[in-house]
């Protein structure tokens, strides 16, 4: 069991992020007698995947919805299913904009080059 600034290092992320996490419900870590706040390896792992859904631009309600069906139990899994799809989806979409834009960009960074180097051989 790992405690909350243990877990925070291991990630990157910030305790207070975990605490938001738990106060939205996306994650409800055990607790010691003492109140202190634990985290098992099914967490982290937890943690790892939420944070992966999070960097692809996953909206945090949609977040909160995921795991709310996790925790409803096995015969939510066609309501997650539906919502990963979704999301894959506008990932895929993502993707196609950031390669046509890296296409864009290539292009430009070339027409630049090459004026640049045309005006050099002119200087010389």
């Amino acid at each position: 069991m790992y405690s909350i600034g243990e877990v925070a290092k291991a990630l990157g992320i910030s305790t207070h992020t975990l605490r938001y996490y738990e106060k939205e419900n996306i994650i409800l870590p055990d607790r010691t007698t003492n109140g202190e706040r634990l985290y098992s390896e099914s967490h982290i792992k937890w943690l790892r995947f939420v944070l992966k859904l999070k960097e692809t631009q996953m909206p945090i309600n949609k977040i909160k919805e995921y795991a709310h069906l996790y925790t409803e139990g096995d015969h939510t899994s066609l309501a997650r299913l539906e919502l990963l799809v979704e999301h894959k989806q506008s990932i895929e979409n993502q993707l196609k904009t950031l390669n046509e834009t890296n296409q864009m960009l290539e292009q430009k960074i070339k027409s630049y080059k090459d004026f640049i180097h045309k005006n050099s051989e002119v200087e010389k």
